[in-house]
């Protein structure tokens, strides 16, 4: 990456570390003091679901008002948004006011993810986009997994440290985006597929997102609560999500390099047997603290390249002109199956105990290997069309990051290979 390329995107990628070092912990937090007050499950559910409908939200509308008022000033009013909704839920304790805290912090983060996203895919040509795509993503589950490391420690100044803190950063944040060198982007309009199209294309991939979508959210929401319930300290809980995390930013490359020399709908089997595995064995294994760290880690790394895989399985069938617009709808897709995920797994929690977690991962992979193993049967994927690119949940704008030049020349390709194909059945036969 050239000198002067690294100039124009430092200051979005630094505030976009500095504003997720909070976030991340206070999502985790949140869960945390509600359960800890004696909150229902359902309840904290529903807390929890607020944050990723106002993700959903936020990134259907927001484009318009980036649109209207430019990047900078954009990034700006998101980022105290977001400290103001951080310092508000350490002065009122309320699950109700959470609740729209929650959910105006959701749509605020995902505003900041598409002033970033935006401002890197101006800066950088399509040759650059698969490094700034990767030290994006550095940029991202880094500043997660590091927030997730300092939750003890800062929980440990107060009540109100940990959001104070949170505010802080949040306000921080805008910092290096004002004052350093800065472009002016322009943002495109945002028109997924339909849920019809997609179906069409794509009903593994389909599924697959949104699948992936209730078990990511279900990681960040509800995993603190298990953690805290089976007997840690907020330090501990701290640790193995950060544990979580790794296992995520990690693994995701060599699951997707897999799935270049295999075919894609076995990989997503393979995956979603083995998080069922997993979460097996966290609900029957001894309860030792470097066996489930362990455990945690390779879960993250599965349920977290879930997604990617399935994307990458659906553009192999999408036609060049349909793979933004595609990634772009099964982003929504999986943000509607995380707004859903704590609604529906938190009552599961508060029958069954905090074991209902991981007996809910246990039965959504199953059904998912149903759902992979019965489109194999009835509909085999192609054969891999272009290299994996590497996914983060974040916003529509950012679909343009994973449509590399391979994966268009790739799917102008295999159009050409069924044209031909066409044309030679449809010849008179000699």
């Amino acid at each position: 990456m050239s000198r002067d390329l690294l100039k124009l995107v430092l200051g979005p990628l630094l505030g976009l570390f500095i504003v997720c070092l909070g976030n991340g912990f206070v999502s985790s937090l949140t869960a945390l003091r509600l359960d800890a007050a004696g909150v229902s499950d359902t309840m904290i559910g529903i807390v929890s679901s607020s944050y990723f409908v106002g993700l959903a939200l936020g990134a259907m509308f927001s484009d318009r008002l980036i649109a209207r008022i430019g990047h900078i000033r954009a990034y700006s009013s998101f980022a105290s948004l977001t400290a103001v909704t951080f310092l508000l839920q350490g002065l009122v304790f309320d699950p109700w006011a959470w609740f729209v805290f929650r959910l105006i912090n959701g749509w605020a983060i995902v505003g900041i993810f598409l002033v970033v996203e935006s401002w890197l895919l101006l800066a950088g040509d399509s040759r650059m986009r698969g490094r700034l795509l990767a030290v994006y993503m550095i940029a991202l589950y880094g500043s997660g997994m590091l927030g997730q490391l300092q939750l003890g420690i800062i929980d440990g100044w107060g009540a109100m440290a940990p959001f104070m803190v949170a505010g802080m950063l949040g306000s921080l944040s805008v910092l290096p985006v004002v004052i350093l060198p800065r472009v002016s982007p322009e943002t495109g309009a945002i028109e997924p597929l339909t849920p019809r199209d997609l179906l069409r294309v794509t009903p593994s991939g389909v599924l697959g997102c949104f699948g992936s979508g209730v078990a990511i959210a279900a990681i960040y929401t509800l995993l603190p609560i298990y953690l805290q319930r089976v007997g840690m300290d907020v330090a501990e809980v701290g640790q193995l999500m950060a544990c979580t995390i790794l296992g995520a930013m990690v693994l995701q490359y060599p699951v997707g390099r897999w799935s270049d020399r295999q075919n894609r709908q076995v990989v997503l089997l393979v995956l979603s047997l083995a998080c069922a595995v997993l979460a097996l064995a966290i609900l029957w294994l001894p309860d030792a603290r470097w066996l489930l760290a362990a455990l945690l880690f390779l879960l993250g790394g599965g349920v977290f390249a879930i997604y990617p895989v399935a994307v990458s399985h659906s553009a192999d069938r999408a036609a060049s002109d349909e793979l933004v617009r595609l990634i772009q709808g099964l982003l929504l897709v999986n943000s509607v199956g995380a707004a859903l995920s704590p609604l529906v797994i938190a009552p599961v929690m508060n029958r069954v105990g905090a074991q209902g977690l991981f007996w809910s991962f246990l039965v959504l992979n199953l059904l998912l290997a149903c759902v992979f193993l019965w489109r194999r049967s009835t509909s085999p994927a192609p054969l891999p069309a272009a290299p994996f690119e590497p996914v983060v949940q974040v916003s529509p704008i950012g679909a343009e990051f994973r449509v590399s030049e391979a994966m268009v020349q790739a799917s102008l390709d295999r159009e050409q290979q069924e044209e031909d194909a066409s044309r030679a059945d449809d010849a008179p036969r000699a």
